[in-house]
């Protein structure tokens, strides 16, 4: 379980940061940065806050609840949009999103835990990298249900307004509905063009074949 024992190993305010939606076909990819007071954090955070994808999405929704209600905590979110996925490839806009996380925060931390195995460069604060880091600290745990939580309700937005892909339930990953969705519908611009998937299905329109539509936001 997580705890605050990396976060003690260093001085001043340290807040956790990490992402989610890299592995998606469509969407942003979204990052949380949280900094926790140990001394105003309540039982229930204490001892609920976790990786979260070991958690069911109500139990995060839950958490995220309490932390946003909390005293002692300071959150920040941040995003990279698909058109800055295609364009700088994926760990950079990773990169990006959890740089704008952390400016998110409207504190300027001391140090961040970084949930992974790289640093983000031009973090306004000196950083370490933690594999596996949403299982060890709860700054990271609080940001990790932060970045899922947030996703998640952005995918099943756009599953209202682009509907068949199962978003809502898939949260863009390429599920078989997304699939059939893809094969029934074609690509919206809500699809990361740059991923071998899309790309591929794009390919015939590349070479003047009309097979694969490509959907826009009216």
């Amino acid at each position: 379980m997580p705890d605050f024992v990396l976060e003690c190993e260093h001085a001043g305010v340290v807040c956790g940061v990490d992402e989610a939606g890299r592995g998606p076909w469509a969407g942003p990819v979204v990052a949380g940065a949280a900094i926790l007071d140990p001394s105003k954090l309540t039982d229930d955070l204490l001892t609920g806050l976790d990786d979260s994808k070991k958690l069911k999405a109500a139990k995060r929704e839950a958490l995220l609840e309490r932390l946003v209600a909390c005293d002692g905590v300071i959150l920040g979110l941040g995003q990279a949009s698909v058109e800055e996925i295609d364009h700088l490839n994926i760990l950079q806009a990773t990169f990006l999103a959890m740089k704008r996380a952390v400016e998110d925060l409207g504190l300027q931390p001391d140090f961040a835990l970084i949930d992974g195995n790289k640093i983000p460069p031009g973090l306004s604060c000196a950083a370490q990298a933690i594999v596996k880091g949403d299982g060890r600290s709860l700054s990271i745990a609080a940001a990790s249900i932060q970045a899922k939580v947030a996703r998640d309700q952005m995918m099943a937005e756009l599953d209202v307004a682009f509907p068949g892909y199962g978003w809502a339930s898939n949260a863009g990953y390429g599920t078989k509905q997304h699939q059939q969705g893809l094969a029934r519908l074609g690509v919206t611009e809500h699809h990361r063009k740059s991923f071998a998937p899309i790309r591929n299905i794009l390919s015939p329109v590349e070479s003047g074949d009309s097979i694969c539509s490509i959907k826009s936001l009216c």
